[in-house]
């Protein structure tokens, strides 16, 4: 479990090196409290909840105390390695560099919008639509009902989607994206 909950934790605290700590502490918490778990539950779903109770407590703490901070470190890639420009430059990709560049720039703002979104419903996305969590392990989870879950998931996925509009009319037609009609087209 532990890279699927690195992926969650992650998408909560937006820092790798905050991510991999959550992680390590929601393992240990599942290993400490091992004797509490009685299978009311899926273990999986178990751990998902410490872990978002985790990121949750590690995010409040960033915004009371670490966002003060500055780093003097390197910034390092997805492998932990430290970016140099002339190695990214002479590496091939599948992808051009426009469509790299693309690719990023969507992903970017579309994490960026996610964490404009509504706490109840940017989670329920973050679980079904990143994590590929079922809605009944979603509903577990977050100890909710199922017809919540759906209502959240939809009305995330709209609120997602409203933030996202402005930003794909402006850059769509560069990008081959393609803006959902408005709402009087759809009317008619």
């Amino acid at each position: 479990f532990q890279q699927p909950v690195y992926g969650l934790v992650y998408r909560i605290v937006n820092d790798p090196a905050d991510a991999a700590d959550t992680t390590q502490d929601v393992f240990l918490k599942v290993f400490r409290g091992m004797k509490h778990f009685h299978g009311e539950s899926s273990l999986k779903t178990w751990i998902y909840r410490i872990a978002l109770h985790e990121a949750a407590n590690r995010r409040r703490w960033w915004f009371r105390h670490k966002a003060k901070e500055t780093s003097i470190e390197p910034e390092t890639d997805a492998n932990g390695m430290v970016e140099n420009d002339i190695q990214v430059a002479l590496t091939d990709h599948a992808d051009s560099p426009f469509e790299s560049v693309a690719h990023h720039e969507v992903q970017r703002r579309v994490e960026q919008e996610l964490r404009k979104v509504p706490e109840p419903y940017r989670t329920t996305l973050i679980l079904r639509d990143l994590e590929e969590m079922s809605y009944e392990e979603i509903a577990e989870v977050l100890e909710v009902s199922l017809g919540t879950v759906k209502s959240r998931l939809t009305r995330g996925r709209d609120a997602l989607r409203q933030r996202l509009v402005p930003y794909v009319r402006e850059v769509g037609n560069e990008l081959g994206l393609t803006a959902p009609e408005s709402e009087e087209g759809r009317n008619k």
